[in-house]
């Protein structure tokens, strides 16, 4: 059995004498459970050695422990998609006083207020795509446009169904106003009670948590669902008191975590100088590794392959000659050039990868649809056809500088051999060359991609954990992880497929 929690799972104990306790469906109470818990599950190796008096905070060993020593747990299921406690938020956050005049550069609809209030929106269209994608805008600069910021790509997940409460993606998003209403600031931020589609993986902190008594779900997740991509993620417009919302929006973040009465606040994929900033904030710092590809100015895929060692170069070309031999054509379909044929076509692709790696589909078959109409030609479809029928596809979006590949899917009914690096990583080079970005994001994990051009770069999170007896265990850890990760990626570098000398 896999180490993480079950999708769609109760907190269920397995007792020796066949009975079961839920946490909603019977009378026992969840402590009792939990003690059970506390009893037979050892802390996980990660946390380290706990502080002496840490498992006594448990309200589990407090009581009934007489219970507790009748029974022997034989199985621990836990991890609901769905939250067992409603968590009310606050959705006013109150109103700040900015300091200085500010009236310098300040648009005439800007006005010069020094307020600005601060609120939570339980759904992104609450708020117009012109001011949420001024804000997202504002944020990266036209040059470093990040198409999954926008209000078409998130709305898009919440109209189809995909990243809602249901799902375990509640929105709770944060929205900063002037005392004109003017919008100067937006979050994306969601109350989750799982910790699938993040990329950034914390289940065994939930193990610990649920071990000694605690409740680690719901939790705050600051992020782009399902999609491991860096880039802001708070959003501020360029106005003169730009760092100063900043200040405040943090400031709200973390009001809104201990206000809420949730375990923490993650904030996943930030731009590396919202991750420092952040630690200032008193967030943990995680870091992580990512594959890329980097354009040197490269006029063709054969300039590119100039750069590589011979043996890397000979092996490429070979992959892509096997597409050829198996009668497959690919091609590269943009913005309306993509029909509802395709999506749907797509989606079933997506479902086959989805059923052989992790189960069930994160998104929904009206998301594809949706997306692509709202984001136009900021979409580019790689699709493979057999004949007239189309046999697998690679899901990327085009930023102001980078490609982003996102999703694979292939017909399940053969497999070809070579077609998945095709689709996903030559294609990808290809375009990013013909439409002059300086890098392709292939997405999380796959060292395979390593030998094909793509190499190691940094990812970063931040974490806010309001349990100060969890948090120094954490944090020697991630200091641990970090040295791990840091070196990993030393010796990859060094073994890189370029020839000497290219960076």
């Amino acid at each position: 059995m896999s180490g993480r929690p079950l999708r769609g799972s109760y907190l269920m104990v397995v007792l020796s004498s066949g009975s079961v306790l839920e946490r909603s469906k019977h009378s026992v109470s969840v402590p009792v459970a939990m003690a059970a818990v506390v009893s037979y599950c050892k802390p996980p190796p990660f946390l380290g050695r706990l502080p002496p008096n840490f498992a006594g905070k448990s309200p589990c060993r407090q009581s009934r422990g007489s219970q507790v020593q009748t029974c022997q747990i034989s199985a621990l299921f836990w991890g609901s998609k769905k939250s067992t406690e409603r968590t009310e938020l606050d959705f006013s956050l109150g109103d700040f006083t900015l300091k200085g005049s500010g009236s310098e550069g300040v648009s005439e609809n800007q006005g010069t207020a020094k307020k600005i209030y601060l609120s939570v929106v339980s759904s992104i269209l609450e708020v117009s795509s012109d001011d949420w994608d001024a804000c997202a805008i504002d944020a990266t600069g036209h040059e470093k446009f990040n198409p999954f910021l926008t209000h078409g790509f998130l709305s898009s997940l919440e109209e189809s169904g995909s990243a809602v409460k249901e799902t375990g993606w509640a929105p709770s998003h944060i929205i900063a106003k002037d005392e004109c209403e003017n919008i100067l600031g937006v979050v994306p931020l969601y109350l989750k009670s799982h910790s699938y589609g993040e990329f950034v993986f914390d289940h065994a902190w939930a193990d610990a948590y649920y071990s000694y008594g605690s409740r680690y779900y719901p939790k705050f997740q600051c992020c782009i669902p399902f999609t491991p991509v860096t880039g802001p993620r708070i959003l501020v417009r360029n106005i003169p008191f730009r760092e100063q919302v900043t200040d405040v929006i943090i400031t709200a973040l973390k009001d809104l975590t201990t206000k809420s009465r949730v375990s923490s606040l993650h904030i996943t994929f930030p731009s590396e100088t919202e991750w420092n900033k952040l630690r200032e904030q008193g967030f943990l710092q995680r870091i992580g590794m990512q594959y890329h590809w980097k354009n040197r100015n490269y006029k063709n895929f054969d300039d590119f392959l100039m750069d590589m060692k011979q043996t890397k170069r000979k092996n490429i070309r070979q992959e892509r000659k096997k597409i050829s031999t198996q009668n497959l054509t690919m091609k590269r379909l943009r913005g309306h050039e993509i029909k509802a044929s395709h999506w749907d076509s797509f989606y079933n692709f997506y479902k086959n990868t989805t059923d052989n790696k992790w189960g069930t589909p994160y998104l929904t078959q009206d998301f594809f649809h949706n997306m692509g109409s709202k984001m136009g030609d900021k979409v580019l479809l790689v699709v493979a056809e057999e004949g007239d029928e189309l046999v697998a596809g690679a899901l990327n979006l085009i930023g102001g500088d980078t490609l982003y590949g996102r999703l694979w899917g292939c017909h399940p009914r053969a497999y070809y051999p070579s077609l998945h690096f095709e689709a996903c990583y030559y294609q990808a080079i290809e375009a990013a060359i013909e439409l002059d970005l300086s890098t392709v994001e292939a997405g999380a994990q796959g060292e395979h991609k390593i030998q094909r051009g793509y190499m190691p770069v940094t990812t970063y999170s931040c974490h806010y954990l309001m349990d100060e007896d969890f948090r120094k265990p954490i944090e020697d850890f991630l200091v641990r992880e970090s040295t791990q990760v840091k070196l990993v990626m030393k010796l990859l570098q060094e073994s890189g497929p370029f020839k000497e000398g290219i960076q």
